[in-house]
């Protein structure tokens, strides 16, 4: 089949960023967002590698969504963030969201993003992708003012930023792909997607 005959890509994801990423890049898809218990999967990995963590979470979205949707080719994708070997998940409060803040105040923040791609419940391909951002001395009111105007838009991001929002004021510098940062190694994505004739190359 050729990519101009494909079905739309599937997106095991309700994220914002990961739909504008796959838009603003042309790629037809629609989303799907997995039914899973992120955490018991979490629980489940206890000890592994971060990386091992957020892959592990890409496969099980993709497969999970790939059984409800046969014969379509489905991108699982996930991020977490771990600082000085402590793994953080999405704030559920603003209270947890200054408590994440004040732990990253000076420290550097490891974001790790993955992605996979299945079909018919077999994973096709995976990638993992690191980002090192290093956060600014953030004080207690920068923190509260800052989520003044981000709360609670941010609650749905892990780390607590949005990079294309003043998220970016919280960092000093950031090694790593710009797309790794906002939740997906995109560049990597459009490389599996023509390695697999899903698109055009």
């Amino acid at each position: 089949m050729s990519p101009s005959q494909s079905l739309p890509l599937v997106l095991a994801s309700k994220s914002g960023s990961r739909r504008a990423m796959l838009g603003a890049a042309g790629i037809a898809f629609e989303s799907v967002p997995a039914d899973l218990d992120e955490r018991a999967l979490e629980a489940g990995l206890a000890g592994a590698a971060p990386a091992d963590v957020a892959l592990a979470l890409a496969e099980a979205k993709a497969l999970a969504v790939s059984r409800a949707c046969p014969g379509r080719l489905v991108l699982g994708s996930d991020s977490l963030v771990e600082v000085e070997g402590r793994r953080f998940d999405k704030p559920a409060t603003r209270a947890d969201a200054v408590a994440h803040l004040r732990f990253f105040s000076g420290r550097t923040m490891n974001l790790h993003s993955a992605a996979a791609l299945a079909r018919d419940g077999a994973v096709l391909w995976r990638h993992a992708a690191v980002a090192r951002l290093q956060v600014i001395a953030l004080s207690d009111a920068f923190i509260e003012s800052y989520l003044d105007h981000e709360w609670p838009a941010v609650s749905g991001c892990v780390g607590v930023f949005r990079i294309e929002g003043r998220g970016v004021q919280l960092f000093q510098s950031i090694e790593g792909d710009h797309f790794t940062v906002l939740g997906m190694p995109l560049l990597a994505v459009l490389g599996a997607l023509r390695g697999l004739g899903e698109l055009a190359g």
